[in-house]
């Protein structure tokens, strides 16, 4: 077990630390009286500086290191995604543009065949006299077959 002893200083009044020995012994001072509020000329980043000390060397390396090899997958793995987000556009505007225009093309083809195809059997019809289509057991067969593009 261990002892301890206060020890009188010969020359008390010498040290700016030194005290009345009553004081020492019971203290009057509350704990409240202390003031743990930031000075005006002390900021937050002052105080995190000064736990420095607190957290050991090693310990310090450590959360460093992992630090910087998050920051640097971070880093790299956004390079990445934007490069392959630059390929995909890239790609899209290249191939998938003059494809959907070459379509849109096709389409309208398409719509104007299927118009003039309509017109002509109109005007067969007007030509026939015969104001209705024929049966469809009658002999009659349609004069032509709609054309139908490559790939449809």
């Amino acid at each position: 077990m261990v002892k301890v002893e206060i020890v009188e200083d010969k020359e008390g009044h010498g040290s700016p630390y030194a005290s009345p020995s009553s004081s020492r012994t019971s203290s009057t001072e509350s704990l409240s009286s202390v003031s743990s509020e930031l000075s005006a000329d002390e900021t937050v980043y002052d105080r995190l500086t000064a736990l420095i000390d607190i957290i050991p060397p090693t310990t310090r390396h450590t959360i460093a290191s992992k630090a910087s090899k998050t920051a640097s997958f971070v880093k790299k793995t956004g390079r990445v995604l934007g490069n392959v987000v630059w390929i995909v556009t890239t790609s899209a505007l290249l191939v998938g543009l003059p494809l959907a225009l070459s379509l849109e093309d096709e389409a309208k083809i398409v719509a104007q065949e299927k118009e003039l195809m309509a017109q002509q059997q109109g005007a067969q019809q007007m030509m026939a006299g015969s104001s209705y289509p024929p049966a469809p057991g009658s002999s009659q067969q349609p004069a032509q077959r709609a054309v139908v593009p490559p790939g449809f």
